[in-house]
């Protein structure tokens, strides 16, 4: 009990401490909702009981804390009402320092958070050594927070002698867990400067060496916190900033020379101080918000809200809020006031009117050390407010009468234009104009549209109006807004005008009071029947009167005329209601109809013509050609007919099928058999047998008709050999035809013969060109002639036996005028030195078309050849003179008498072969 009681005293005091020094700070001041803190650092003891309140944190909502839920992060601890913090889990040992977050949720849903940490401590040591160690720690604690940096820094023992080396169980003390140094931030140096001493009792047995680690000292930022490792002198080596980190953890040890451990490690908490050195910052520059004109004092605006980096819970992070000015200074300077605590901005008096002021900018100005501006640093922003709109100004005509005119009949034209005035925001619901019209157009002819922009008011003809009905119209017409009237707001008498509409009379088109006409005529009306009068009537009844014209527009199948000056129909040929264009039993035809007036105008009408169906159309049979086998087969034998009637009932079906009398071979072959209304089965009878061929069968079909129609329809059907499933087979489909066997087979054997022709014609084609192929002409060598030239010795004529001109032929005195010729053809017997003309080469088998064409190329290459003999040259002889006493060798006639023996042409070689054949016949011919 004596222990549990001291563990408990210590833990009073040094909370009593704690709170002491920190709630005074807190207590200064206005009040400050929230917690008085911002962490909160309790020692306790180890052993931790249920139920048991362990510390209790400082909490006020400055409206007494009756609304104000706390709750814990960590489930082993709860709150209570008063801030008590309780253990709810088992009892336990603690062996690391516990740290968890408390939320406070108020009113108004506003929720506040501070952070608390329950390090663990020993009870006091019964000894009294052990006590001087316990207060000299106390006090050096109490002395760290009273000065930031005292003038003899505290000296903290390790509390236990540490690990004793011998054979038997010793038992160890617990660790003292150290009250937190404080540390200001910025501190100007100089540096290092020492905070504590560390301490062992057994510094003076042996040599101990010091050292601390944790955050700031061997991890990073590394060398904030140094030691020296004999003294054990614990130094800051550099200015601390809370805003960069609020608080350091670091651990002492003791070991010897050898490294061994002689104390158990402490933990030493230190807290950075703050001190003023950051401004507020506001998150924007400028801030919007709004308010609505004729707001009352006390209205909500905006909030604004600035943030400061220094501690909260002291002076320096404490922010105030004031309004520095307003502009404008309508209709009065201070229009809006602001919580000076959250920073929310208010209206303070009446007056907000959009039309005369929309926007108001408030500079704002925020300070630190709860306001003082003395001590505190200051930040400035923009808010800026806009009035916005409400409906407090209703629309007003510009005018208490219109007027306006439309001519009758017109649709979708405006009439008049109404003007209208609204002081509030163009564009807006309070600005825009609802038109309504609540008197003197009972069946809604007019309606009146909004123009959006200009927010004029348009009257428009929806429905057409008639002059000889009402020629004038006197509507009432109210304006208003989109937006209801704001509270208090009266609407003005200037919002409801009238509007004279005046009618204007034009020339209306003739109309035709039943417009489709409906008649029923049964066909066959033939020409020149009248069937109605279809006359228009002139709805001008005010002008004077007018004379009507008709004529037709439309008559698809121009059965129909109508009369110009009274309307009758009358037909121009027979109605038929089988024709193309009646659809549905009714024939349409339109009219026209046209007034005299000024300008003219037409109407149409439209005559339906319902045309009665009469029996005027027989029966006709499908289909008109078919097949059958040639011996009955009462499972598929049979002709399947159908009869069709233009006609409608009654006059079309059932129809009747029978076979004529005559000729009696018809129905001695045939029977036809009524499956329905509308079909019949034609077929052979039975055990009857038919050659394949064609027969034409005919049948007579009547209608229902009163009286029936009667038609006489011949089916042409094909007797055929048929195979097990009833159908035609290739050859019994040639026998229906009408060739009998032999014919089939006749008609085989030519085809057979003139393959067989053209397979050999093939074959002497073929042999031929293969003889072709061995020799080169189908002729006697010794006959071709082909590329043979005869040269025979050139002598020229005599002197009197051609008129020629012999001079020509004189060997000349001079030869300069043929040497001087281009080069070519010289005037001398020698052969020309010129390229040699290529002839045609001849085909190795040649066709025999091409004999002809070949000696042509050859001769014509001869002709144009220079060097073929003789050269192109002149043979030039001696002139003999002219009178010779010899006679003409051409008057030299050969005897034609007596025999003459041509049989030595024979021994002079076959060349002479033919001439001899010709002329050595002798009696033989």
């Amino acid at each position: 009990m004596r222990a549990d009681f001291a563990l408990l005293l210590t833990a009073a005091l040094l909370l009593d401490t704690f709170w002491r020094n920190n709630g005074e700070r807190a207590s200064k001041g206005p009040c400050r909702a929230g917690f008085s803190q911002s962490f909160y650092s309790v020692p306790i003891s180890r052993d931790v009981l249920q139920g048991r309140a362990v510390a209790r944190v400082e909490f006020d909502d400055c409206t007494g804390n009756e609304a104000v839920i706390f709750q814990s992060s960590d489930p082993n601890f709860s709150v209570t009402a008063d801030g008590s913090i309780v253990a709810r889990g088992a009892s336990a040992s603690l062996d690391e320092p516990v740290q968890f977050k408390l939320t406070a949720h108020g009113p108004h849903e506003r929720v506040w958070e501070t952070v608390v940490q329950l390090a663990p401590i020993d009870p006091p040591p019964p000894r009294q050594n052990n006590n001087e160690v316990t207060n000299e720690a106390g006090r050096g604690a109490e002395r760290a927070d009273e000065e930031p940096f005292p003038a003899t820094p505290p000296v903290i023992k390790f509390s236990s002698s540490g690990p004793v080396r011998s054979k038997g169980l010793r038992r160890h003390k617990r660790d003292w867990v150290i009250p937190p140094i404080n540390v200001a931030e910025n501190s100007r140096g100089p540096f290092p400067q020492m905070l504590v001493s560390i301490r062992s009792d057994q510094d003076q047995d042996i040599s101990i060496r010091y050292s601390i680690t944790g955050v700031g000292a061997d991890q990073p930022p590394n060398e904030v916190f140094s030691i020296d490792p004999v003294l054990g002198k614990m130094f800051v080596t550099k200015p601390l900033d809370r805003e960069h980190r609020s608080s350091y953890h670091l651990r002492a040890h003791a070991v010897d020379m050898n490294g061994n451990q002689v104390e158990n490690p402490i933990d030493l908490y230190i807290f950075v101080i703050d001190m003023n050195d950051n401004r507020p910052e506001f998150k924007n520059q400028v801030y919007n918000g709004s308010v609505d004109e004729g707001s009352k004092p006390g209205t909500y605006v905006m909030h604004l809200s600035a943030f400061d980096a220094d501690d909260n819970t002291t002076a320096n992070g404490m922010v105030r809020y004031r309004i520095l000015s307003q502009t404008p200074h309508i209709p009065i300077p201070n229009m809006f006031t602001i919580n000076s605590e959250t920073g929310d901005i208010v209206t303070v008096a009446p007056g907000l009117d959009r039309e005369k002021v929309s926007q108001y900018t408030i500079i704002v100005q925020a300070t630190d050390m709860e306001g003082n501006l003395n001590f505190g640093l200051s930040n400035t922003a923009t808010a800026i407010i806009t009035v916005t709109d409400i409906n407090d100004n209703p629309p007003m005509l510009t005018s208490k009468t219109f007027s306006g005119e439309v001519p009758e009949n017109r649709v979708d034209a405006v009439v008049a234009n109404l003007t209208v005035i609204d002081a509030d925001q163009p564009h807006s619901p309070n600005w825009n104009a609802v038109y309504r019209i609540i008197g003197g157009d009972p069946t809604g002819h007019f309606t009146i549209r909004t123009d959006p922009v200009t927010n004029d008011g348009m009257v428009t003809v929806i429905k057409p109006v008639d002059f000889e009905m009402n020629r004038a119209f006197v509507l009432t017409v109210v304006v208003s807004n989109q937006a209801h009237l704001a509270s208090g707001i009266q609407s003005s008498l200037q919002s409801t005008a009238g509007v004279t509409i005046s009618v204007q009379d034009v020339n209306e088109p003739p109309y035709f009071p039943t417009n489709p006409k409906h008649i029923r005529f049964e066909e066959g009306v033939p020409a020149g029947t009248s069937l109605t009068t279809f006359s228009a009537s002139d709805p001008d009844r005010l002008q004077m009167q007018q004379m009507i014209r008709y004529s037709k527009m439309n008559d698809p199948a121009d059965w129909l005329s109508i009369n110009r000056t009274n309307g009758q129909i009358v037909t121009t040929a027979t109605l038929d209601r089988e024709s193309v264009y009646v659809k549905n039993n009714i024939y349409e035809a339109t009219f026209l109809a046209a007034d005299n007036g000024s300008p003219a105008a037409t109407g149409t009408g439209t005559l339906q013509i319902y045309l009665i169906d009469i029996n005027d159309n027989p029966p006709a049979l499908l289909p008109r050609e078919s097949q059958i086998c040639e011996r009955m087969n009462r499972n598929v034998n049979g002709v399947n007919i159908t009869a069709a009637d233009a006609d409608t009932d009654p006059n079309a079906g059932p129809f009747v099928f029978e076979l004529p009398s005559s000729p009696s071979s018809i129905r001695r072959n045939w029977t036809i058999t009524r499956i329905s209304g509308d079909h019949a089965r034609l077929g052979l009878r039975y055990q009857i047998y038919l050659e394949p061929g064609v027969y034409e069968v005919p049948v007579i079909v009547s209608d229902s008709g009163n009286p029936p129609l009667t038609n006489r329809s011949v089916i042409k059907v094909k007797v055929c050999p048929c195979d097990d499933n009833g159908d035609c087979t290739t050859l019994g489909a040639v026998a229906a035809a009408g060739l009998g066997t032999g014919a089939i087979i006749s008609i085989l054997i030519c085809i057979i013969i003139l393959l067989s022709m053209v397979l050999l014609f093939v074959v002497w084609i073929k042999r031929r060109e293969k003889e072709r192929q061995t020799k080169q002409l189908l002729i006697d060598p010794e006959d071709d002639v082909r590329d043979n030239i005869l040269k025979y010795d050139e002598e020229g004529g005599g002197e009197e036996d051609q008129d020629y001109d012999l001079s020509q032929l004189q060997q000349p005195d001079s030869l300069e005028h043929i040497i001087s010729k281009p080069p070519g053809v010289r005037r001398v017997d020698e052969r020309p030195i010129i390229p040699e003309s290529q002839y045609p080469i001849r085909p190795v088998v040649p066709h025999p078309g091409d004999i002809g064409d070949f000696i042509h190329e050859g001769l014509r290459a001869a002709d144009n050849d220079p060097t073929a003999p003789p050269y192109d040259s002149l043979l030039v002889f001696d002139y003999e003179g002219s009178g010779s006493t010899a006679g003409s060798v051409s008057s030299l006639n050969s005897s034609s008498t007596g025999d003459q023996d041509y049989d030595y042409l024979n021994d002079w070689g076959p060349r002479f072969k033919k001439l001899a054949d010709m002329y050595g016949g002798g009696d033989d011919d």
